[in-house]
């Protein structure tokens, strides 16, 4: 079985950030948003193994072009598959109950 790099893009970094900051500051949880990044972590590397595991996400056009979502806790983490090079590239982390498409819409282009 063939393992994936994982790359996270510095966008993902920053909603990875923003989410620990929202949680323990608005929150006031710190211990939960240690337990939220760590769980958000351990998924993402969970995916050098068959990352084709997880199913494509519905919206369009981001189904067309490849891209994955796959759910942990209450965030959904996005994806595409490099085949080529074997790796993984992440490229945002959503909170669920957003608007996906639009949230997607807000994401850089050139992450894909």
């Amino acid at each position: 079985m063939d393992e994936y790099g994982i790359r996270i893009t510095r966008q993902a970094r920053d909603h990875l950030r923003e989410i620990r900051r929202y949680i323990e500051m608005e929150l006031l949880a710190p211990i939960a948003a240690n337990h939220t990044i760590a769980a958000i972590k351990a998924e993402m590397q969970s995916l050098k193994k068959m990352p084709s595991r997880i199913h494509l996400t519905p919206e369009q056009p981001w189904h067309d072009r490849g891209v994955r979502r796959d759910r942990v806790k209450n965030y959904y983490i996005y994806f595409w598959i490099d085949e080529g090079n074997k790796k993984v590239q992440i490229i945002g982390v959503i909170y669920v109950r957003r608007d996906q498409s639009r949230q997607l819409e807000l994401m850089d282009k050139d992450t894909h």
